[in-house]
């Protein structure tokens, strides 16, 4: 047992947690095999190494050799073969839409100004609610929603292959 392991202490009272062995992304597995599931925000589902806490109150530890940004539907494989479905957890956020599509460009132009997480979905974009976000908004002559969804945003230029990695947070 490493020290990872015994310092994460663990359900069922054996005082060990499965390490996540590795993630296999969405579509790469039948989520129909999953043994268990993680309700994560978008903060939750960006890490490297966390304690997680499935929906049957199991602890899994995910330890992995740098941050990956999981999401909806990507499989954690467990020691025994187990894959936990990753589930993003609904959360509020601003639906913006538009009278036109030049209208919608120039506000993603602001939040993207802005370097705010943005998610992309013709005919509208959804951001983390922010009052001061969407009073700029619909100053812009764009409508502003609250909604409650799972929120997965824009991976950016940088990210490799739809899986989000930086090296450099934890």
């Amino acid at each position: 047992m490493t020290s990872a392991q015994e310092n994460a202490g663990g359900s069922g009272g054996t005082g060990t947690v499965p390490p996540v062995l590795s993630f296999l992304p969405s579509g790469s597995w039948q989520v129909a095999d999953a043994v268990d599931t993680v309700l994560l925000d978008f903060d939750q589902r960006h890490r490297r190494r966390c304690l997680l806490h499935t929906e049957a109150g199991q602890g899994v530890l995910l330890d992995l050799p740098v941050a990956v940004r999981l999401r909806q539907d990507d499989g954690l494989v467990l020691p025994d073969g187990g894959i936990v479905r990753v589930c993003a957890r609904p959360e509020p956020l601003l639906q913006i839409s538009a009278p036109d599509p030049r209208a919608l460009m120039r506000v993603a132009w602001h939040l993207g100004n802005r370097h705010l997480p943005v998610q992309f979905s013709w005919p509208y974009i959804r951001i983390r609610a922010d009052q001061v976000i969407a009073d700029m908004v619909q100053g812009l002559g764009c409508e502003v929603r609250p909604i409650e969804a799972p929120f997965d945003p824009e991976a950016g230029a940088y990210a490799a292959g739809g899986h989000h990695h930086h090296d450099a947070h934890d």
